[in-house]
C-alpha cells in the first residue's frame, strides 16, 4: 500500500461530507492525487447494499444482518475501489469505515464491539486507515442539524431514538481512547470554516510526517 488511507467518522449530522470535499480541493491545489469515496457505497454493488440497509421500510432488519451487510459492502468497496487507489499512490478520503460498524452495530446495537471487529477483519484483511478524523458533536446538535436541513434524505438510522445516537457518541469516545494515535478528535460544534481548518491542518500534519 503506497497511498494514504484517511477515514472520517462521527454521528449523524456531523457535517463530514462538506468538509471532505474541502480537504480534497485543498490537497489537490498542492498537487496531491486524491480520491473521495463513502461507506456504505462508493461502487455499484455497495450502493445497492446501502439502499437496503438505509431504507426506512426495512424496520424488521436484524442487528447481525445489518452488521454483515455493512461488512459485505465494505469488502467489495475495498477490493474494487479503495485498494486500487492506494496501490496507485493516491490519498483516499473515505466517509466512514470500520469504526462506524464498531460504534453503530457493535456498541449501540449491543452486538459487541469485538464481535463486529472480527466480522470486519474477515472483510478488510487488516487494511485499516492510517488516520481517522473523528467529528465530535453531541447527538442532540447533530439531529437538530438534520431536522433543519430539509434537503437531506431521511434514512433508517436517522429515525432511531435519541438514546441510540447517544450510545453511538459514547462508542466513538471509547474508540478514541482505544486508538488515540490513529483517531484524531475534531470539535465539530464550531463554524464550518473552523472545522474545515482544523481538519485540513490535521491531515496536512499527518501527510508531512
Amino acid at each position: 500500500m503506497s497511498g494514504v488511507f484517511i477515514t472520517f467518522e462521527g454521528g449523524e449530522g456531523a457535517g463530514k461530507s462538506t468538509v471532505i470535499q474541502y480537504i480534497k480541493d485543498s490537497l489537490e491545489e498542492v498537487g496531491q492525487d486524491v480520491m473521495v469515496t463513502r461507506e456504505p457505497g462508493g461502487i455499484e454493488i455497495s450502493e445497492k447494499i446501502r439502499s437496503i440497509i438505509l431504507d426506512p421500510a426495512n424496520t424488521m432488519m436484524d442487528s447481525r444482518t445489518e452488521a454483515l451487510l455493512y461488512a459485505a459492502a465494505r469488502r467489495q468497496h475495498l477490493v474494487e475501489r479503495v485498494q486500487p487507489a492506494l496501490d496507485a499512490g493516491k490519498v483516499v478520503l473515505c466517509d466512514r469505515f470500520v469504526d462506524s460498524s464498531l460504534a453503530y452495530q457493535g456498541f449501540a446495537r449491543g452486538i459487541g464491539v469485538e464481535e463486529v471487529f472480527q466480522i470486519n477483519q474477515f472483510a478488510i484483511e487488516d487494511c485499516m486507515p492510517q488516520l481517522t478524523i473523528w467529528f465530535n458533536l453531541s447527538p442532540e446538535v447533530g439531529l437538530k442539524r438534520i431536522d433543519d436541513n430539509k434537503g437531506r434524505e431521511r434514512n433508517r438510522l436517522d429515525l432511531e431514538k435519541i438514546d441510540f445516537h447517544q450510545k453511538v457518541d459514547q462508542a466513538y469516545h471509547m474508540l478514541h481512547q482505544r486508538f488515540p494515535e490513529r483517531i484524531q478528535k475534531i470539535n465539530a460544534d464550531q463554524s464550518l470554516e473552523k472545522v474545515q481548518e482544523d481538519c485540513l491542518n490535521t491531515v496536512k500534519k499527518y501527510l508531512e510526517s
